[in-house]
């Protein structure tokens, strides 16, 4: 063991334990979750719904190979005014939804929080409509209120 430049004997475990701990810091999941990154920048501040304004529809051109224009809603959160863009789901979505409306929005399911298929940039989708469920809607069981 000759040249090892771990320490060794009976009280070496903390010293292990440190020199362990500072390589953690390489490690980018670690420094995200130490340092809270997420709730940090996450315009939903790490909680997994959240109530908006519809400011405008837009469509968004899905990426290549793929060619279609997707329906969203771009949202001004009420928690904190920060303004995000949210997909639409289903065929005709974009109907139940007017400028001014309360929708809830959620994470859109990617890979760490991030955009999932062919939606360049958008995060969340819309779940609610004045706080009906879009899933009710598109069913014909309920009725969008009027605010």
């Amino acid at each position: 063991m000759a040249g090892s430049k771990s320490p060794k004997g009976l009280f070496a475990a903390r010293k292990l334990r440190l020199k362990r701990l500072k390589f953690s810091w390489s490690q980018r999941s670690f420094k995200r979750r130490m340092l809270a990154l997420k709730e940090k920048f996450d315009p939903l501040e790490g909680a997994p719904m959240a109530r908006g304004i519809v400011l405008e529809k837009v469509g968004i051109e899905s990426r290549q190979p793929n060619s279609a224009v997707r329906k969203a809603v771009r949202v001004q959160l009420v928690k904190n005014g920060r303004i995000v863009t949210a997909f639409v789901p289903g065929d005709g979505g974009v109907n139940f939804i007017d400028e001014h409306d309360e929708v809830v929005i959620a994470g859109i399911g990617g890979t760490l929080g991030r955009s999932m298929g062919d939606l360049p940039g958008v995060r969340y989708k819309v779940v609610m409509v004045n706080g009906v469920s879009l899933d009710a809607l598109y069913k014909g069981k309920k009725q969008k209120p009027v605010r």
